[in-house]
């Protein structure tokens, strides 16, 4: 409708991926919703959308895609309007379009997808607006409301100032954020847990934006309402339970996920810096959840692994170990679970051979890192705590000329990664849409 408004020649169109599979497997669509966009009729190379879910933020893109990177702005009038219709806009104030540092912005800006650009040589633009010299500014609906640039003009540094200026200090993590939050490119996040209904919650998210302050452009700070639905999955992932809120957590998203925890509960903003300056500095160590060994955890054929008896039982020097590494909510893993339970019924005689799953969500392990669900590994008996991945068919003959064959027959090559058929760890996604491939 906007774009209809606006008078753009740019058309918007759907297809239902489900019912077109043939035209969704041409384009490479394995996720949903995936957007796509074509220009000049040239189907051999579409651009994919990677901006915000947002009205504004797909308009933002498109007009990138169609015009100019920055939009040249003739008067005061015309930044204001840029500056309004916009959360966050980025104004190069040069009376010298020629310069370099005018020539470094103009790159910037066409190497930019977020925000909007717009660029002006105005007098009246460069006095209402309080500009002495050529310039950066970066105009924002919240915090502090602008950010003038300091530095010497070149296109990393310009880049540079918009990423750490452009997101709030505390940023709500909802449906429309998330790709801003998982696309960024600050990989290191605190995330504060707390209900909106708490009769403090203003105070302690106030305490948490305090914090915040000192660690800008290092660490993203996230706030997460844990009374919403819609969030209760992201509970699960760090092990968190509603009546545990308010809490604070840490992760790293690099190519591995490691979580942190703080030793105190206290959230006033002098602890939660404390935790973050001891975290940069290299003194906070991995938070590794588990579950409380159960008492019947080797009671059935198929055993029952947790964090806390992993290591004992996976690299028995003695065993040669099969494990299931599964998610509840994972369709998947729920289409695996009986012929896993079969399989253990086979091998139970077996003094040799273990037949264990262990619950991913609830319990980790520095040994191995869990990426995608189901994912089973092979724990062969001897003291180098080898570990073989298995790749052959989930089929109870499969696994069972693989156990037979000593872990060969089956076992993924080094390098080969095969993800068409699993479902991987989501924070967004209903349990319906497990089968979704998409990044946290």
């Amino acid at each position: 409708m906007k774009l209809k408004e606006e008078g753009s020649k740019i058309r918007l169109a759907k297809v239902d991926a489900t019912e077109e599979s043939e035209l969704a497997q041409e384009f490479g669509v394995r996720g949903y919703p995936t957007i796509k966009f074509f220009k000049n009729g040239d189907k051999s190379s579409p651009k994919e959308y990677s901006a915000g879910r947002e009205a504004a933020d797909i308009i933002n893109w498109l007009n990138k895609r169609t015009g100019p990177a920055a939009t040249t702005l003739d008067d005061d009038a015309a930044v204001a309007a840029l500056i309004e219709g916009s959360e966050v806009v980025v104004v190069g104030f040069f009376k010298d379009m020629e310069s370099d540092r005018a020539k470094a912005f103009l790159q910037t800006a066409e190497s930019m997808d977020e925000v909007p650009f717009g660029i002006t040589s105005s007098d009246a633009a460069f006095s209402k607006y309080e500009v002495k010299e050529d310039n950066v500014v970066l105009f924002k609906k919240f915090d502090e409301g602008r950010n003038n640039y300091e530095g010497e003009g070149t296109k990393e540094d310009f880049l540079n100032f918009i990423k750490s200026n452009q997101l709030p200090l505390v940023i709500e993590f909802t449906e429309q954020t998330a790709p801003k939050i998982f696309g960024g490119e600050i990989k290191t996040h605190i995330l504060l847990f707390l209900p909106k209904s708490a009769a403090d919650y203003q105070d302690k998210l106030d305490n948490f934006k305090k914090a915040a302050t000192s660690f800008k452009g290092r660490i993203l700070f996230i706030f997460i309402d844990s009374d919403h639905t819609d969030n209760h999955r992201i509970l699960e992932f760090f092990g968190l339970r509603k009546d545990e809120c308010p809490a604070v957590r840490l992760i790293t998203l690099e190519e591995e996920m490691t979580k942190y925890k703080p030793e105190s509960d206290d959230l006033s903003a002098d602890k939660i810096k404390e935790f973050c300056d001891r975290f940069l500095d290299g003194k906070v160590k991995p938070h590794l959840m588990s579950q409380d060994v159960p008492d019947d955890w080797d009671k059935n054929p198929v055993k029952v692994l947790v964090g806390k008896n992993f290591e004992e039982v996976a690299f028995d020097e003695k065993k040669n170990v099969f494990i299931e590494f599964y998610a509840p909510w994972c369709g998947h893993c729920k289409q695996l679970a009986p012929i896993w339970d079969q399989l253990g019924e086979k091998f139970k005689d077996n003094e040799d051979i273990v037949i264990a799953k262990m619950d991913s969500t609830a319990n980790e392990i520095e040994a191995v890192k869990i990426h995608s669900f189901p994912t089973l590994k092979y724990f062969p008996a001897g003291t180098d705590k080898k570990v073989v991945d298995y790749n052959g068919e989930r089929t109870l003959d499969g696994f069972s000329n693989f156990l037979t064959s000593g872990g060969q027959d089956g076992a993924a090559d080094e390098d080969l990664e095969d993800l068409d058929e699993v479902d991987e760890p989501e924070l967004e996604e209903d349990e319906d849409d497990q089968q979704k491939k998409d990044e946290l």
